[in-house]
C-alpha cells in the first residue's frame, strides 16, 4: 500500500504491552530494565535482569553484553547488531559517550532510531548517568540535516503526562521537489522522526517548505510561507497557507509548487485529492493561471 502502511517504517505510537515495563516499577520486578526490539522492528519492550556489578564500569559492561544477547521472549531480539562494535566510551560528569564503529551507519534509519532509544533507556539507569552521547569513529553522530544528534536522556522519549517512547513515529517519506530548471518534479526519500501529536500531513507540508535535505533537488515553495492549518475529510486534504505562498519565491513554473504539495500528500497519506487555500480563501488564482477553487489530483506527467 502506498499510503501510511507502506511508508511508515516505524510506528512507535503503539502502547507498551500491559505486562511490559511501562506498567511495573523496578522495585516490583527487581533488577534493571534491558530494552529489546521486536522481530518486526517496530517497537521496544524490556525485560528485567539482575546484574552483579556494583560500580558504573562493571554495570556498563553487563548492560552492553545483555543488549547483544537474545531476550527470554522469542518475540524480541537484541538491539545491537553483531557487526556494530563499541570501540570505547568516556564518562564526563553525568554524561556517558559511546564510540561506535563505522558499521553503526549501515543500520537502516528506523532500526537505528530504535537501537538508540533502547541504549538510552537502558544506560540511563547507570548511577549518576543522565545523558548518553553517540559517536561514530570518534565523530559525533549526525542527523539527516547534518547536525549533531547531541546528548540524549530518557526525556527525549517521554511525552506529556509521561507517555512512553512509543509516542514517537518515524516515516519514510517520498517528497516532490523540483529540478534545476524548475519545470519538472523530482523525488527524494526523506526519513523523518516526529512527535505523534503532529499530523503526517503537517509534517509533509512543513518539510516541503524547508526545502530538500539532499543535493540534486531544489525548493518549490517560498521559504517564508506559513502553514496555517491542514486537515483531511472524505479523502480530501485541505491545506491552508498564508500569503507567502503567492510570492514569486523560486524560479519555477506555476504548476510546480502546487503539485509538489499535491503529489507529496497523496503519495504518503490516505488523501486522494488536495485543495489549497490562502488565508482560508479559495477565490484566488495562482500566478494568473491556476484557480484555488480546483480540487487537485495527483499529476505524474510533471515527474521527471
Amino acid at each position: 500500500m502506498k499510503k501510511r502502511s507502506g511508508f511508515f517504517l516505524l510506528l512507535m505510537c503503539m502502547c507498551l504491552a500491559a505486562a511490559g515495563c511501562g506498567s511495573q516499577s523496578e522495585e516490583e520486578e527487581g533488577g534493571y530494565q534491558i530494552w529489546y526490539m521486536n522481530q518486526e522492528e517496530t517497537r521496544l519492550d524490556c525485560e528485567y535482569k539482575e546484574l552483579q556489578a556494583k560500580n558504573v564500569e562493571g554495570l556498563l559492561k553487563e548492560f552492553l553484553e545483555l543488549l547483544r544477547e537474545s531476550p527470554e521472549d522469542p518475540a524480541y531480539k537484541p538491539v545491537l547488531p553483531d557487526s556494530v562494535r563499541i570501540d570505547g566510551y568516556e564518562i564526563e560528569h553525568n554524561q556517558l559517550y559511546l564510540n561506535f564503529s563505522m558499521e553503526y551507519m549501515d543500520m537502516p534509519k528506523v532500526y537505528e532510531v530504535l537501537c538508540r532509544a533502547a541504549l538510552v533507556r537502558t544506560l540511563c539507569q547507570l548511577p549518576k548517568i543522565d545523558y548518553i552521547g553517540f559517536r561514530v569513529a570518534d565523530q559525533p553522530l549526525m542527523d539527516l540535516k547534518g547536525n549533531a544528534v547531541g546528548l540524549m536522556s530518557e526525556e527525549h522519549f517521554i511525552e506529556n503526562a509521561g507517555e512512553e517512547i512509543n509516542a514517537y513515529r518515524t516515516a519514510d517519506l517520498t517528497l516532490y521537489y523540483t529540478n534545476e530548471t524548475g519545470d519538472r518534479l523530482i523525488t527524494q526519500r526523506v526519513p523523518m522522526e516526529y512527535n505523534s501529536n503532529i499530523s503526517l500531513e503537517k509534517l509533509i507540508v512543513e518539510r516541503l517548505i524547508e526545502g530538500p535535505p539532499y543535493e540534486g533537488a531544489y525548493p518549490t515553495i517560498p521559504a517564508n510561507t506559513k502553514l496555517l492549518s491542514v486537515s483531511v475529510r472524505d479523502g480530501i486534504c485541505y491545506v491552508n497557507l498564508d500569503g507567502g505562498f503567492l510570492e514569486t519565491g523560486y524560479n519555477v513554473t506555476e504548476s510546480i509548487p502546487i503539485y509538489s504539495i499535491v503529489n507529496s500528500l497523496i503519495q504518503n497519506t490516505d488523501a486522494q485529492k488536495v485543495q489549497i487555500s490562502i488565508n482560508g480563501e479559495t477565490n484566488q488564482v495562482f500566478r494568473e493561471s491556476i484557480s484555488f477553487d480546483t480540487i487537485f489530483e495527483r499529476n505524474e506527467d510533471l515527474v521527471e
